[in-house]
């Protein structure tokens, strides 16, 4: 091959690559030409084209059209609910009284479920009939009060 002859070939491969980058078909081709433009390589399929033949293109505006609006909305919603009155107070406005009376509390059940005792014991021994059960019971149950 003569430096000519490879010359001429080369001409012909730039034209024809200056007619693919244009849309243009050649004749000895026959088929259509995919262009990068027409094609969206994420769906892997075509993209469509308007009435006016222009693409219609995914911006980044138009994904975002509302969300400022929305955005907005909720902003002002959560300041309402923040400004709330009963947002404001305490949630448990008794938790001060509680602590103060859980000692009192305590000592008072612990006697509350000795009484209990006291009286189921008594209530048995009545059923059976045992008087010195329940005299001991009693008994037991002054010296309880009497000590504390």
């Amino acid at each position: 091959m003569s430096l000519q002859e490879a010359s001429e070939a080369r001409k012909g491969r730039l034209v024809a690559l200056r007619n693919r980058k244009e849309g243009r078909v050649d004749a000895n081709d026959g088929g259509s030409v995919l262009l990068n433009r027409n094609f969206d390589p994420e769906t892997r399929t075509l993209k469509k084209h308007t009435q006016n033949e222009r693409l219609t293109q995914d911006t980044v505006e138009k994904d975002v059209q509302g969300m400022a609006e929305k955005i907005i909305a909720e902003d002002e919603q959560r300041r309402v609910q923040e400004l709330d009155v009963f947002n404001i107070a305490p949630k448990r406005p008794n938790w001060d009284l509680k602590r103060e009376t859980e000692k009192k509390l305590a000592r008072l059940e612990r006697k509350t479920q000795e009484a209990i005792h006291t009286l189921i014991r008594q209530r048995l021994a009545a059923q059976k009939g045992q008087l010195e059960d329940v005299m001991g019971a009693m008994n037991a149950q002054e010296r309880a009060f009497g000590a504390e």
